[in-house]
């Protein structure tokens, strides 16, 4: 694995995210019925579909980055650990990438609970898998985190990027390749790092 510390700019990041899912995109998404790597690129996909912004299709693309940041088991939800990915992804991100980008991957957990909280048919849409993984997670949120979280300047987009997860759980569903997004990857970088 690249050696973060000595990575200095777009073409240094895009290629670790490439190798990362190049090398592990293939392993199981936690009880779903199809790859990690397939599920985030249904995100991405939704997301273009909805004509964001690229920071949020990128967001989206790489919400679950952190699952492959940690040496957990691949059944961890089902041992009762939570890996914490949303946090580990954003942590690894957070050099490049604008906070738009970070926020909706170290929040898109607690979008979950907060849309649980919330919306009372949110729940019930929920894969049992994602379901399984809220308890683990802190379960709803209460009223005073209801509260402070709405307060999120990047709210919406977090919101979105976390339906978009919900959703993004379609086996064989083809939503092309990771290769397809690295110059828009590239392009937010340089974007943020140049700013």
């Amino acid at each position: 694995m690249t050696d973060t510390t000595t990575m200095t700019g777009a073409d240094d990041i895009t290629e670790l995210l490439a190798d990362i899912f190049h090398r592990r995109g293939a392993e199981s998404y936690l009880g779903e019925e199809l790859t990690l790597s397939e599920h985030m690129l249904q995100s991405a996909l939704l997301a273009k579909q909805a004509n964001s912004s690229d920071e949020v299709i990128v967001a989206a693309l790489l919400h679950d980055v952190g699952h492959y940041t940690h040496e957990f088991p691949e059944n961890a939800a089902e041992l009762g650990i939570d890996s914490h990915h949303d946090e580990a992804g954003a942590a690894v991100l957070s050099p490049w990438f604008p906070a738009l980008v970070v926020d909706c991957v170290r929040y898109h957990v607690d979008a979950k609970r907060y849309l649980c909280a919330t919306e009372p048919a949110y729940y019930d849409s929920l894969s049992d898998a994602s379901k399984h993984s809220l308890s683990l997670q802190g379960g709803p949120m209460s009223s005073a985190e209801v509260k402070k979280f709405a307060q999120h300047p990047h709210l919406n987009a977090i919101l979105n990027v976390r339906r978009w997860d919900d959703q993004a759980k379609i086996p064989a569903l083809e939503a092309g390749s990771f290769t397809q997004y690295l110059p828009t990857i590239r392009q937010v970088v340089q974007s943020h790092l140049h700013a």
